[in-house]
């Protein structure tokens, strides 16, 4: 059974699961061709996989069986398990808690592509309204406190399966840094009455040099305190507290505007792996002016060294106008139309 151990010096969060270990690492085997391994998550292949819990059909097609575009299953190697409990124990100052949690594999596409980018739009807006129904299938169970969606891309972004796939995981506790953030923004809000991510929009797009692209929906930027190489974050205009609040106009926007910047980063920066993260705010904290939903894009061009262990400041040798600037001037729309 993993576990919620707390660090009590740091007041933070980690999990030890032990499971994790016996997870396939078949996107490091080299000897394998794309074209010959034995894809898990591919069409025709839905019987090495748990039962679906969502899934997008073709019609006339039936649960758990060919016909699908995009499907949602229980991760096999979980990072927490739905069948545990809450159980806690502490000795000194050391607390754990049974890491009881929901982890889904959101599997984006039913051939072998290795890259969300490659996808056609269509597909990738599929792959964005899942996101939402899962959070709506899940904010119902009242042991869940906070929903993570996130993607590895690549290797060296922590993937361990080729096949386009991003994961989900339900917690019974609010990660930290989500806390920080709510905080954070109300903060400003109680201060100056405004979203602080209103307030980031207003002025990006006001200066020009940070801004990536601007639709009526999202505005995509290279953040102005940047962690990485062409970091890049997704805000909406419509400044809501949930990603499961999200309209269709505004998946289909989304699907779009990530494709886009998928797409530049793709002819940028040569195919750079990279993390994509959904900040949420707790599924049962009431909608708040203070905080929005965001997408970021964390590019890993470089690697994370001893200062960024060390001290926890980053160094980027990528200013973000010149990153901003650069996607900017990639010309994608060939990429798009696929």
């Amino acid at each position: 059974m993993p576990e919620f151990r707390k660090d009590p010096l740091f007041d933070r969060w980690v999990v030890i699961a032990p499971e994790r270990a016996n997870r396939p690492f078949e996107i490091l085997d080299a000897t394998v061709s794309q074209s010959t391994f034995d894809d898990p998550f591919a069409e025709g292949n839905e019987s090495a996989t748990p039962s679906e819990v969502l899934a997008y059909r073709n019609a006339g097609s039936t649960a758990n069986g060919p016909g699908w575009r995009v499907r949602i299953v229980p991760n096999q190697f979980p990072a927490v398990d739905r069948n545990g409990g809450l159980g806690t124990h502490s000795d000194g100052l050391n607390l754990t808690v049974e890491a009881w949690g929901v982890h889904d594999v959101i599997v984006e596409c039913p051939h072998c592509e290795s890259n969300l980018s490659h996808l056609s739009v269509e597909n990738v807006r599929e792959v964005f309204l899942a996101y939402r129904d899962r959070m709506l299938d899940l904010k119902g169970d009242p042991r869940i406190a906070h929903i993570s969606i996130f993607k590895n891309q690549g290797q060296s972004a922590g993937a361990s399966v080729r096949h386009s796939h991003s994961q989900l995981i339900a917690t019974p506790i609010v990660p930290p840094l989500i806390q920080e953030e709510l905080s954070r923004a109300l903060d400003h809000y109680e201060k100056t009455s405004q979203s602080i991510y209103q307030k980031i929009i207003e002025d990006e797009l006001r200066i020009g040099a940070r801004v990536v692209l601007a639709t009526d929906h999202f505005v995509a930027i290279c953040p102005f305190a940047s962690r990485f190489s062409f970091e890049t974050w997704i805000i909406p205009q419509r400044s809501n507290s949930h990603y499961f609040q999200l309209t269709p106009i505004e998946v289909d926007d989304l699907g779009t505007v990530v494709k886009t910047i998928l797409c530049k980063l793709e002819l940028a920066c040569d195919n750079p792996p990279y993390n994509l993260a959904i900040h949420t705010a707790p599924v049962r904290a009431e909608d708040h002016p203070s905080f929005s939903w965001h997408l970021e894009i964390l590019p890993r061009i470089s690697g994370i060294a001893g200062f960024e262990w060390g001290a926890g400041i980053h160094i980027n040798s990528m200013p973000p106008e010149q990153a901003a600037a650069t996607l900017r001037s990639t010309a994608c729309d060939h990429m798009i139309e696929k």
